[in-house]
C-alpha cells in the first residue's frame, strides 16, 4: 500500500468517525444507521464496509477516539505540574473538567435506546469504566511514586498504595457523579483543592 493510498483511507476513517460522532451527538446510537453516516460523507455504505463491518464498529471507534484525547489531555496536565501535590490536583481537576465536557455527548448516546439496547450498552460502558480505572490507578501509582522518590510523600507499602489508590478513585468517581447531576453546579477547582490539601496535609 502506498504511502498516498494509506494517507486517503486514514481520511477517510477520520470523516467517518467525524460525520458518526456528529450523528451520535445529535440523535442518539439507536436512530442513526450506516446509510445516515455514509449519507453524511456523501459516500454510498457499501464504502463505510471496507473500514467498518458494523455501526458497533463505528461506535467502538469514536469512543475510544474520545477516550484517547480525554487521556492524552490529563497526562498534558500532569507532566506539566512539578510537585506530587500539583500533580494530583492536575489529574482530578482536568478529569472533572473532561467529564463536564462531555458529558452532553455520552448522555445522547443512549438518547432513543429501549430497554435491551440500555442494558446491552451498559455493558460496553462497564468495560470502559474497568479500563479507565486501571488506567487512571496506573497514573496515580506513579505520581504517587514520584512524590515517594522526591520525599515530598512519606514511603509506604503496597497494599497500603493500593487501598489509598482505591480511595482517592473512589472519590474521584463520587465527584463525577456530583457534578454531572443537571442542578449541581458547584464549581470543581475548590472542590479539588480542598481535596489535594486534605490528602497532602491531613484535617
Amino acid at each position: 500500500m502506498s504511502l498516498n493510498t494509506s494517507s486517503k483511507e486514514d481520511l477517510m476513517q477520520e470523516q467517518i468517525l467525524k460525520a458518526a460522532k456528529a450523528l451520535f451527538s445529535r440523535y442518539g446510537l439507536a436512530k442513526v444507521t450506516m446509510d445516515d453516516v455514509a449519507k453524511a460523507i456523501g459516500k454510498g455504505r457499501s464504502s463505510l464496509y471496507y473500514y467498518y463491518k458494523s455501526k458497533d464498529e463505528i461506535v467502538e471507534a469514536v469512543i475510544n477516539i474520545r477516550i484517547k484525547e480525554i487521556r492524552t489531555l490529563i497526562e498534558k496536565a500532569v507532566n506539566e505540574s512539578t510537585t506530587a501535590e500539583s500533580k494530583i490536583n492536575a489529574f482530578f481537576a482536568t478529569k472533572l473538567k473532561l467529564i463536564r465536557e462531555n458529558s452532553s455527548f455520552f448522555d445522547a448516546l443512549e438518547s432513543g435506546m429501549d430497554a435491551d439496547a440500555i442494558s446491552n450498552f451498559n455493558k460496553t460502558k462497564i468495560t470502559y469504566h474497568n479500563l479507565t480505572l486501571k488506567w487512571e490507578g496506573n497514573l496515580l501509582h506513579k505520581i504517587l511514586n514520584e512524590g515517594i522518590e522526591k520525599t515530598e510523600l512519606k514511603a509506604i507499602g503496597k497494599n497500603e498504595m493500593d487501598t489509598l489508590i482505591f480511595i482517592l478513585l473512589s472519590t474521584l468517581h463520587g465527584l463525577k457523579r456530583e457534578i454531572r447531576m443537571e442542578n449541581n453546579v458547584r464549581e470543581i477547582e475548590p472542590a479539588v483543592n480542598q481535596f489535594t490539601k486534605m490528602i497532602m496535609h491531613g484535617l
